[in-house]
């Protein structure tokens, strides 16, 4: 053979290796979506964290199960966002990776109080994971501020377990959906909870999470991708209306056992039963949870992937929800911060997980491609009168020396913002894309 005809022949080779990929990726692709798509039962694990400032326990508490999976089914082996902790479902024989979601706990808040230095305590947490069809392995891991691990777990799951908690017969609260773009094996679903109202004002509290809802997708880039969610309002009845203020001593019959001063700090309110909040939504589809206090009280929190929770009755509740749901929803930081508190909340040799703030230690990671080409001031200087400029602001995240924003006001920062900065909304949408696309 010629060197002309080999070359022609390898040539040819290659061109039919590369035909031969082709058709087999859009296979394996199609598959993989099968797989993916096969998830029919929910595996709810229950776990109980406990711990002090100085160390941190895992156990498992219960394993339950409920028809459907209205969770993700993109890109389940995989995380946009790094988080405090994450978990992770491997088939046991394979290791493959069936699913896996990153969280942050309020456990992990609490052990950097002042309480924790002194006291041991355990926190509910709960997790959703689609159903294995065959036995498997579920990891549990939490990290510290520098993105260290401190603690993991790993367990098994039979499917078959005779002990799985079968949730398919358990009450339906009843329930409305204000926002429905499509079957929740497609969208991105949020459930909205009572919390504090009694049966007798169940239709005042469809009217406020329908505020909830328009307030949230008046805001981009929920706008922009409003067909890609469900909102579904749950009148989960409380025997008290309002819910528990500790500092003046009310304490309220309530769905979920709310109350302020979470950490003795006053406007932080937060629900430690997290099993009770699951139970009430076993037989709605749900991956997200927005818990509405019937309470003109000021306050509220947003823990990633875990809930957010607010007052609905207070002036300022839409742009609060708004706010929160950043956090609980996308793991956005607050961009507000204090002139001596939390001083040391973020290290300056570790580059935050979350998206919307920065040590500079990776800043190339965050909005560095947003910035002018010319050169920018670091920390760029406050100016009143271009406050939609992109710089690297320094005060967030709590601490007003060495983490920067990316814009003077954002939506994470006050309530007085009409919107999420270009740095948040792009943020939303990587992870709204990472959960439909």
């Amino acid at each position: 053979m010629s060197p002309i005809n080999k070359k022609l022949h390898m040539l040819r080779f290659i061109q039919a290796l590369a035909l031969a990929a082709l058709c087999i990726a859009p296979q394996t692709n199609a598959l993989k979506a099968l797989a993916q798509n096969a998830a029919t039962r929910t595996l709810r694990v229950d776990y109980d964290f406990s711990g002090n400032n100085k160390e941190q326990r895992i156990a498992l508490s219960e394993l339950c199960s409920f028809n459907g999976w209205a969770g993700r089914r993109l890109h389940t082996d995989s995380l946009l966002l790094h988080g405090n902790g994450d978990i992770t479902l491997c088939d046991a024989a394979t290791q493959r990776v069936l699913y896996k979601q990153s969280f942050s706990t309020l456990f992990q808040e609490w052990q950097s109080t002042e309480e924790a230095t002194r006291l041991t305590r355990s926190f509910e947490n709960t997790f959703l994971l689609p159903m294995p069809t065959d036995s498997a392995e579920v990891t549990v891991q939490l990290y510290d501020m520098q993105q260290r691990p401190t603690v993991s777990f790993t367990h098994k799951v039979n499917p078959h377990d005779i002990l799985i908690r079968n949730l398919d017969n358990s009450p339906i609260p009843p329930h409305r959906y204000l926002h429905r773009s499509g079957s929740a094996t497609e969208k991105i679903d949020v459930a909205i909870v009572a919390e504090g109202y009694t049966a007798q004002q169940a239709e005042l509290f469809y009217a406020d999470a329908q505020k909830a809802v328009n307030a949230i997708l008046s805001h981009e880039p929920f706008k922009h991708y409003a067909d890609r969610f469900n909102f579904v309002a749950v009148a989960a009845e409380s025997k008290d209306s309002d819910v528990s203020v500790p500092l003046e001593g009310k304490w309220r019959n309530t769905a979920l056992s709310s109350h302020f001063s979470t950490f003795y700090s006053d406007r932080y309110l937060t629900t430690l039963h997290q099993r009770d909040l699951h139970n009430l939504l076993a037989r709605i589809p749900y991956e997200h949870i927005i818990i509405l206090a019937n309470t003109n009280t000021y306050g509220g929190g947003g823990i990633f992937n875990a809930y957010t929770l607010t007052t609905s009755h207070h002036s300022k509740f839409e742009p609060v929800v708004v706010h929160e749901f950043g956090h609980s929803f996308a793991g956005l930081a607050d961009e507000y911060y204090y002139d001596d508190q939390y001083e040391n909340y973020y290290s300056p040799d570790t580059e935050p997980w979350e998206q919307n703030i920065t040590t500079l230690r990776h800043f190339a990671d965050k909005w560095q491609d947003l910035l002018p080409a010319k050169g920018t001031k670091i920390p760029t200087p406050l100016n009143a009168k271009k406050m939609d400029k992109i710089g690297v602001y320094e005060g967030g995240g709590y601490m007003s020396k060495g983490v920067y924003r990316a814009f003077q006001d954002c939506r994470m920062k006050t309530n007085e913002c009409k919107a999420f900065c270009p740095v948040c909304q792009r943020a939303l949408s990587r992870l709204i894309q990472f959960y439909t696309e």
